[in-house]
């Protein structure tokens, strides 16, 4: 099993940082991977269980569960359903915390997963970077945000 655990300090209030990430079906708006994104069935993107389809910039095809959310601790958790990279038993955990010596964001960003035997570091790293770190950055690029 692989974990990836990321972590940045966003320069900017834990309430902003919030209204963007809790969307869950709002990734397309801010993450330079994701081309279009639609929550299943027409639930609302904050519902426990609500299913996102989206599309990375590639063309390619992935669908992600909404496992927990919570406002109070601001945070959530999803899983991967269907996708064609092997990223297996994929399950995440997004969580921010207030910065109390200043008006920042304590932003972390872990997973958990199998890969085909061989591809453990690949994979990982892929995640960390392109998915997690690619994150980080855009999200400050969305909000207006310094590095």
């Amino acid at each position: 099993m692989v974990k990836v655990v990321k972590s940045t300090i966003l320069e900017a209030p834990v309430e902003a940082v919030w209204e963007v990430l809790r969307d869950f079906n709002g990734h397309d708006q801010w993450h330079p991977a994701v081309a279009d994104s639609e929550i299943e069935h027409g639930h609302s993107s904050d519902r426990v269980g609500c299913v996102r389809r989206f599309h990375l910039a590639d063309g390619s095809e992935l669908r992600e569960q909404l496992l927990t959310m919570s406002d109070i601790d601001m945070a959530f958790s999803y899983c991967l359903l269907d996708t064609p990279i092997p990223l297996l038993n994929y399950v995440a955990h997004v969580r921010l915390a207030p910065v109390t010596d200043g008006d920042m964001t304590f932003w972390h960003w872990e997973s958990r997963f199998d890969t085909p035997t061989g591809r453990q570091r690949e994979l990982g790293e892929m995640v960390a970077e392109n998915i997690y770190q690619g994150g980080f950055d855009a999200i400050r690029e969305h909000m207006g945000l310094t590095a």
